[in-house]
């Protein structure tokens, strides 16, 4: 495992959990929005985090850690994410997959073996603008001079082919079906960035995932971190208060909500 990140201790990450946090190098997606670009892009210099001495974090606090979560960049890249896995249920400590849905053999594997407790899949937009607004070029593979080359070096050259933006985005619609077909617990979340999204976008999204348990929205907020921010802007309270009040009277089964913000209480 490629693990640039480690955070020992997170309330935040794991719903109803302490949990660790890791983040692992490499992804297949280019998010504008996206606050990990050192991780996507093969830009992190700095060395990764020993497998092992992760583990033996875990091992020692097992009383106390309840899970771990994994992210990125995108972990489903990684060609020993299902043997690590295995290790940290070993220890009793639940597993969460944060995931953008484009290796579902991998997301599937995980499940049928039990080495998953909880998945939270990115639904970046819906799928007839899927490809633009996850960075990705259109009906074509990279050139030989993009930084393909540093994100393999990255993800320890486990990336597969890119291959067409088309099939990453069918790949992200079989994750999703999987998911609401309910063999583990699960979230759905979207990053909200103003200028990227009209309102009927998120109504199409609505009708993508209708039935889901549990659909996020996480407003963008600048930080250092940002691969394009530039190409992105936080949207008003008017227009995410707006746009909540549409999923949830379209999506009246789901638990629709806002993560990481909430809107001022209106004056009475």
């Amino acid at each position: 495992m490629y693990i640039y990140g480690f955070q020992k201790t997170t309330l935040l990450d794991y719903p109803g959990k302490l949990a660790s946090l890791i983040f692992t190098g490499g992804c297949n997606f280019r998010c504008p929005y996206c606050q990990n670009g050192e991780l996507v892009t093969g830009g992190a210099e700095a060395e990764p985090f020993c497998e092992a001495d992760i583990l033996g974090h875990l091992k020692k606090r097992a009383e106390i850690i309840e899970g771990l979560v994994i992210s990125g960049g995108e972990p489903t890249l990684q060609t020993d994410l299902v043997e690590f896995a295995g290790k940290v249920k070993e220890l009793g400590i639940s597993v969460k997959l944060d995931t953008n849905g484009t290796n579902p053999d991998v997301v599937e594997e995980l499940v049928s073996r039990g080495l998953v407790d909880y998945i939270a899949m990115d639904i970046k937009q819906c799928p007839e603008k899927y490809a633009l607004t996850a960075g990705l070029p259109t009906g074509r593979a990279p050139s030989e001079n993009s930084n393909d080359t540093a994100l393999a070096a990255v993800s320890g050259g486990s990336i597969p082919p890119w291959g067409i933006s088309e099939r990453l985005v069918e790949n992200a619609q079989r994750t999703a079906e999987f998911l609401l077909s309910g063999p583990v617990d699960y979230e759905f979340r979207t990053t909200f960035v103003d200028g990227l999204f009209e309102d009927s976008d998120f109504s199409a999204i609505a009708a993508w995932i209708h039935g889901a348990k549990r659909y996020y929205i996480q407003p963008y907020r600048e930080s250092e971190g940002v691969i394009a921010p530039e190409k992105c802007t936080t949207p008003s309270d008017e227009r995410l208060e707006r746009i909540l009040k549409l999923l949830q009277k379209e999506m009246p089964e789901t638990t629709v909500e806002l993560r990481g913000y909430e809107l001022p209480e209106k004056e009475a």
